[in-house]
């Protein structure tokens, strides 16, 4: 169960960890690896955590979590920049009850404890289906290590069908969760800039066409026009490879269970050494037709630069 405490609003939430990706490896429904029951309190302040095995208290400030709050849609993105709230936030919640602190289970992996990035992005059921907290996690190389994603209900809540039927590891179901992305999106943005940055917020009318050629290969175009300004247009290339999407330049996005997805570079490290700034991604398209994005993007010193929210409906 996790209590919540968003800003002044109190809300009872029951978790499940909803799957598990890492990298090189399959989706999994191991049942271990399923589990969540551990106490949380979410405070202005940051995160405490709490068990019956383990007690430790995290209370946080900017040093150790960098977060962009959109509280009319109650959506975040964080960066945990400290071992400790890895070692609590997940492995505690991977293992719950279970966990003693010692060596873990031989089925069970936990991710690296010395990561280069750790990006959470929380997004709020619009249909009053609870939240869904999504994790990436890169390890020490700026790669992939794994993916988390937990689903949060509120106390007393049904789970939503969605959520709970879906099949894992199929060639039908890549291809449902291909084709759903498929086709143009419009919707809206909002842009927020970390203090480094000016702290300034930016509005904008997107676009996003995903089409798939003959061959297999996907094409993408994004166009983003800010009140004031110009449209700007960004064009992507690529292929699928099952749940896996790989677009020119070395950006991957994992198609997940329940509608979701999560988009990360191949490789930070490359980005660093080129000066480049990079994103992580989170995607819950909770209905057909209808989606919600949170987009973190850093500089090349893994410092945050800005959050931005999408709201979108396929046309």
């Amino acid at each position: 169960m996790l209590i919540g405490n968003v800003f002044g609003c109190h809300t009872i939430f029951q978790s499940s960890l909803m799957c598990i990706y890492m990298s090189g490896c399959t989706l999994s429904k191991d049942p271990l690896q399923y589990r969540l029951w551990t106490k949380r309190i979410l405070n202005l302040n940051g995160w405490s955590t709490k068990s019956k095995r383990r007690t430790c208290s995290l209370w946080t400030n900017i040093s150790s979590v960098q977060i962009g709050f959109f509280p009319e849609q109650k959506a975040f993105a964080l960066r945990y920049q400290t071992a400790g709230m890895l070692e609590t936030v997940l492995r505690i919640g991977v293992l719950g009850e279970d966990d003693t602190g010692e060596e873990s289970p031989k089925n069970l992996k936990i991710p690296s404890r010395k990561p280069s990035i750790v990006c959470e992005n929380c997004l709020y059921s619009l249909e009053g289906n609870g939240r869904i907290r999504a994790f990436h996690i890169m390890d020490p190389k700026g790669v992939l290590d794994t993916l988390l994603v937990f689903h949060e209900k509120r106390q007393g809540s049904k789970v939503p069908q969605p959520l709970t039927n879906y099949s894992v590891g199929t060639k039908s179901a890549s291809s449902d969760r291909i084709n759903a992305l498929l086709g143009r999106w419009e919707g809206h943005s909002v842009t927020k800039r970390s203090g480094v940055y000016g702290a300034t917020l930016v509005e904008a009318d997107t676009a996003i066409v995903l089409k798939m050629d003959s061959n297999g290969q996907l094409i993408q175009d994004t166009l983003s026009t800010k009140f004031g300004t110009g449209t700007t247009t960004v064009n992507w290339t690529g292929s699928a490879n099952d749940n896996l999407l790989q677009f020119d330049g070395g950006y991957e996005i994992t198609l997940l269970p329940g509608g979701m997805y999560m988009g990360y570079p191949s490789d930070i490290s490359k980005s660093v050494a080129q000066l480049d700034s990079f994103h992580l991604e989170f995607c819950w398209m909770e209905s057909p037709g209808k989606r919600q994005r949170l987009v973190r993007t850093y500089d090349s010193a893994g410092l945050a630069v800005s959050s931005t929210y999408f709201s979108e409906t396929k046309v």
